[in-house]
């Protein structure tokens, strides 16, 4: 998996206590090793996690290592972005952005 800085990573195993548990929104990133996309991505969540982690968590999860969670949550593609807030999935977003866009498309959940 390609890890982004700052990041957490999360499993089948904790998905319910990190992401479900969590009191702050979650960006959970959907990813795997050999996703060109998901390697374009972690500079930005590395530097999104940096600036906004008062107010959002991101983590990423491996959906090949992960195919429990991936499968619950419909993930048919990689990157994909989930926001949860509240234990539930409220945005979901399918590919990578640069930083501004990505910061633009999660404006309303912050």
């Amino acid at each position: 998996m390609i890890k982004a800085a700052g990041v957490a990573e999360v499993t089948d195993e904790d998905f319910e206590a990190e992401v479900i548990g969590s009191e702050l929104p979650v960006l959970v990133q959907f990813t795997a090793e050999w996703c060109g996309p998901c390697r374009q991505l972690a500079p930005v969540l590395s530097a999104i996690a940096a600036e906004e982690g008062g107010r959002l968590r991101i983590v990423q999860l491996d959906v090949d290592r992960n195919p429990g969670t991936t499968i619950a949550y419909g993930v048919l593609s990689t990157p994909t972005l989930m926001v949860f807030r509240g234990g539930e999935p409220v945005k979901s977003m399918v590919g990578a952005r640069p930083k501004r866009r990505l910061l633009e498309e999660l404006a309303d959940v912050l």
